[in-house]
């Protein structure tokens, strides 16, 4: 039997829960797949993707630092890659690569279906304008919050990136600003760190005036990297949530665009924080 085959590729990539995530979601949905770990070199994730793709692969995820560089290796892309200017999954198929971001949809899929977090007429803070806030600004939108903050260290990128979403953010109703980091104003309803702020060991980015009594505080990274944001958001009275549901729905939304059905996410996602915790 011919099995399809697909990998993360990234620098570093050892880490990665990727390959045990597809690879569940395959036993559940009767698919068969193998699904493993490419470490790339800095220069040579567009010689590797094309490496894969004359090998037979059916498409790949991408994650640090080769995002904003996929899509242009692809003849196709989606909206969401054309706001975000990055992806995280590509496909191949005999039209060419074609190009999705599915980071977004795992982070709001994370927050309203697993968190039980409604953000309709909700106030968000999103911290950073990098490839990560990049990747989710267009889906928060699209889950009709009020408004949406955009704080970065460097205003203008924060500026760029909302300029960009600026007419889906008119079209759905919803007020985009952007500030500085020490400058935030006001408090939130939902705080999103889209920075790598925890490796560094700051508890937070941001002051703790961003924070109401009941504000989810959501990092998008997980584990031991995301344990100062949340130590920090705990210590003032805030819900705490890192980002391992987000790492297992943007994978369970790249999983249903190459294999047209959608595993059972909640059910994977409480296997793996079991797998982890071990």
């Amino acid at each position: 039997m011919n099995m399809d085959h697909y990998c993360v590729m990234g620098n570093p990539v050892a880490h990665s829960q990727s390959p045990w995530i597809h690879a569940r979601f395959a036993e559940l949905t009767g698919q068969t797949l193998h699904y493993g770990r490419r470490l790339v070199a800095a220069d040579g994730f567009a010689d590797a993707v094309r490496a894969f793709a004359a090998e037979g692969g059916k498409g790949c995820n991408v994650t640090v630092p080769f995002k904003f560089e996929a899509p242009a290796l692809a003849q196709h892309a989606s909206e969401r890659v054309l706001l975000a200017q990055a992806a995280n999954t590509l496909s191949f198929s005999p039209e060419g690569i074609v190009a999705d971001n599915t980071d977004g949809i795992g982070l709001v899929q994370d927050i309203r279906a697993n968190a039980g977090f409604d953000l309709r007429g909700r106030q968000v803070l999103l911290i950073g304008a990098g490839g990560a806030a990049a990747g989710v600004l267009g889906p928060l939108i699209l889950a009709q919050p009020t408004g949406i903050t955009v704080a970065n260290r460097t205003t203008s990128k924060a500026r760029a990136l909302v300029e960009r979403h600026t007419p889906l953010a008119m079209l759905h109703r919803v007020a985009l600003q952007t500030s500085a980091l020490d400058t935030v104003p006001g408090a939130f309803d939902l705080v999103v760190n889209a920075t790598i702020s925890s490796l560094s060991g700051a508890s937070s980015p941001v002051s703790a005036s961003a924070l109401k009594p009941e504000t989810l505080v959501y990092d998008m990274m997980y584990g031991p990297a995301a344990q100062p944001f949340l130590n920090w958001a705990r210590a003032h009275g805030a819900q705490a949530r890192d980002g391992l549901g987000m790492l297992v729905e943007q994978a369970a939304e790249a999983f249903s665009l190459w294999r047209g059905v959608r595993p059972a996410s909640a059910q994977v996602l409480a296997e793996l924080r079991q797998r982890l915790a071990a």
